[in-house]
Formats: structure tokens, C-alpha cells, sequence
């Protein structure tokens, strides 16, 4: 049987809106990268970030409630919030000092229909989330944890709000910019780098416990001397994911 040009393309749209949440996992996660609206900027981003590795890494699925800490302009937060879709909400988290050009492109991506499950949610690092919000399913931390080594951020209380966000069984995922053995937090404001077992202890501290570890980042030549700004070599990046026990 032909179908008409014009049912044709609707079945095709009909399709594409929920392939992603009846996709198996892997496939679904694909999907979600690859949909047609998303910006041009945000395409470049996704092999340096490894989208599709990154959204398997963190279990998102349909449904879901996530915090995306230090959300920056939105990229992580659309992302997450796309692969959640339908039915789930993320929170895209920025403190009070966010720089206005930040804010400004936040809010516009804010203004597209990929961002109608996100909550603009500017609050504390240490205090993210309002009163009264459901126990969160996930929680991603990209890239800016060791931002908060430098800024007037309490992280003990962070890491303990975070851990108390989270349904038991839940997990916080973590991907930040290593610095060498022994540098601890020193070189959070200066290279914009943290060592890893710096961030490990400190979110264990918490009560969390590691449960995995993604290598689809790592740079081993990475002689992480530099700033991340504009490096030579990709940088050398580990991504945690930390589990509430149930």
C-alpha cells in the first residue's frame, strides 16, 4: 500500500517522539543525540563530551527527576532532560553568582520546547534544591565540582545535601578535570583541575559509596601541567558514579 506523502511524514513524526522511550537503553540513548532539533552548538559539543557514552554511563531514562549541578548554559541539562522525556524533570542548578552571559543563554534554551521539563534552579551549590522537592532518581555533577573548591561553598554540606536528595539506590554521577597525585584541591581556580581521589573522599565523606567508573574520557598522555582552557592533547577527565545504599 503507497501512503500519501503527507501521512507519511506524520507517521514518521509519530515515530521519531517516542522512540526514544520505547527504544531498548543503548539504542534510546543514540536516539536522543541524534534528534533534529537540537542546536548546531550543542552537536559540536557531543564527541568532546561523549554524549551517547555519558547518558548510558548515567542510567537516564524516561521518567526520571534529576539535579544537573552547575548547569552552566544548559548543554548537560537538555540532554539529560531529552533522555528523561517523557514524564521526567531535571533541575538545572546555578549558583547566584552565575555570570549574566550564562544566565542569558540558559534562559534562552529555556525558551525552546526541548527545555519544557527543566526547572530554572538558581540556588546555593550547598543548599540546591527547594523544600518540599521528591526524592531525585539522579544526579549528574559535570564539570564543575572543582569550581566549588574556590568558591564560597560549604562542600561538605553540598556533598550531604546531595546524598539526601536522593532516593536510596539512586546515584550521582561526577565527571570533572584530573589533576596529578597529590594535588588535592589546589588547582581548582588556577588549572581548573581536582584530583580524583580528592573528590572520591570527599563524596564518600558523605555516605555515598563508589560503584563505577567511566574510561571513555581518560587521557593518560595528559600531562595535566595546563590549564583545560584551549589544551594541545584532549584532558584527561575521569567520570564517577557514586551510589545512596539503599
Amino acid at each position: 500500500m503507497r501512503l500519501e506523502p503527507i501521512f507519511a511524514g506524520l507517521l514518521l513524526l509519530s515515530f521519531t517522539a517516542v522512540a526514544p522511550a520505547l527504544a531498548q537503553p543503548a539504542e534510546r540513548d543514540k536516539i536522543v543525540v541524534a534528534e533534529p532539533d537540537r542546536s548546531a552548538a550543542d552537536k559540536a559539543n557531543d564527541e568532546r563530551r561523549r554524549a551517547v557514552q555519558i547518558l548510558e554511563f548515567t542510567g537516564a531514562k524516561p521518567g526520571m527527576h534529576v539535579l544537573d549541578m552547575g548547569a552552566g548554559t544548559g548543554y548537560s541539562s537538555e540532554l539529560m532532560a531529552r533522555a528523561v522525556a517523557p514524564g521526567g524533570t531535571v533541575y538545572a542548578q546555578n549558583g547566584p553568582q552565575v555570570y549574566p552571559r550564562v544566565k542569558e543563554k540558559l534562559e534562552a534554551r529555556l525558551a525552546t520546547p526541548a527545555a519544557k521539563n527543566i526547572v530554572n534552579d538558581i540556588r546555593p551549590y550547598d543548599d540546591p534544591l527547594p523544600a518540599g522537592t521528591a526524592p531525585l532518581d539522579l544526579i549528574t555533577f559535570f564539570y564543575f565540582y572543582h569550581d566549588t573548591t574556590y568558591l564560597p561553598v560549604d562542600r561538605a554540606k553540598m556533598d550531604k545535601a546531595l546524598y539526601a536528595a536522593l532516593k536510596p539506590g539512586a546515584y550521582l554521577v561526577v565527571a570533572d578535570y584530573a589533576a596529578n597525585a597529590g594535588m588535592g584541591t589546589g588547582q581548582g581556580k588556577t588549572l581548573h583541575r581536582i584530583e580524583e581521589a580528592t573528590l572520591e573522599k570527599e563524596v564518600e565523606a558523605a555516605g555515598f559509596k563508589l560503584v563505577d567508573e567511566g574510561k571513555f574520557l581518560r587521557n593518560p598522555n595528559d600531562p595535566r601541567s595546563e590549564p583545560i582552557f584551549h589544551p594541545k592533547q584532549p584532558v584527561d577527565i575521569f567520570v564517577l558514579k557514586f551510589q545512596k545504599p539503599r
